[in-house]
């Protein structure tokens, strides 16, 4: 992820950023105060910005000064739909004003109709709603396994997992098992076995690696964010 996704604005009429602030002694007080609390209670998993942020409409956020700033990470694309989107909000509270949560252990009125509509719109059969993007990809390497099992016919716990070197997607022990940066994967071992790594954008590699015969699936994102932005070639 980039540094630069948050830009502070000066007093321009047009309300484009102008300058970005990346010096923690220019924090005001408050914000100073906060960031003290967040570094002493809490653990450091993150390097962020020294900005404290308190509000968003839309593209824009506001620091604990009242300070604006345009938003460029949109929380890693959660709220690529803007920030405080009335429709999203609205319809929010009137949930949680009927009711806030169901778990698995009963049925309840909305899982069907979305799971209806979203299989109807990307055209699946079946749909496993995921609350983020690491419960998914780590489902995907369950549902992966268990076919390679009980379709394929691979001998038990011998099924392999393909993924492209400079992935990531997510910080859990299976997701670290499968990086390439040392940053990510440092210090956490034994990691998940069966996992095989290939460069990325390169189908002879790929074509070897799923060849195998317990390979189970190829796990890969289409252009890849956390290693660069990078864009695999055309293949003509």
């Amino acid at each position: 992820s980039s540094s630069s996704s948050s830009s502070s604005s000066s007093s321009s009429s047009s309300g484009i950023p102008l300058a970005h602030r990346d010096d923690s002694s220019s924090s005001s007080s408050e914000s100073a105060r906060l960031m003290h609390i967040e570094h002493k209670h809490g653990a450091h998993n993150y390097a962020p910005m020294p900005v404290v942020l308190t509000k968003g409409r839309k593209c824009e956020v506001w620091d604990v000064e009242g300070k604006r700033y345009l938003d460029f990470l949109s929380a890693y694309s959660a709220v690529n739909q803007g920030h405080s989107h009335p429709r999203i909000a609205a319809a929010a509270i009137k949930q949680m004003e009927q009711l806030s949560l169901t778990s698995r252990a009963f049925h309840n009125d909305k899982l069907g109709p979305y799971e209806k509509y979203i299989t109807n719109l990307l055209g699946y059969d079946k749909v496993l709603p995921m609350n983020s993007g690491v419960e998914a990809s780590e489902t995907a390497v369950k549902l992966a396994r268990r076919w390679a099992y009980d379709v394929k016919g691979v001998p038990n716990d011998m099924a392999r997992v393909v993924f492209a070197e400079g992935n990531f997607w997510g910080r859990s022990i299976a997701a670290i098992s499968s990086s390439t940066d040392p940053e990510s994967y440092g210090g956490y071992g034994p990691h998940v076995p069966g996992f095989d790594i290939v460069p990325f954008d390169n189908l002879d590699a790929l074509e070897e690696a799923v060849s195998d015969p317990n390979c189970a699936a190829f796990h890969v994102e289409p252009i890849q964010g956390e290693a660069g932005v990078v864009l695999p070639s055309n293949g003509d």
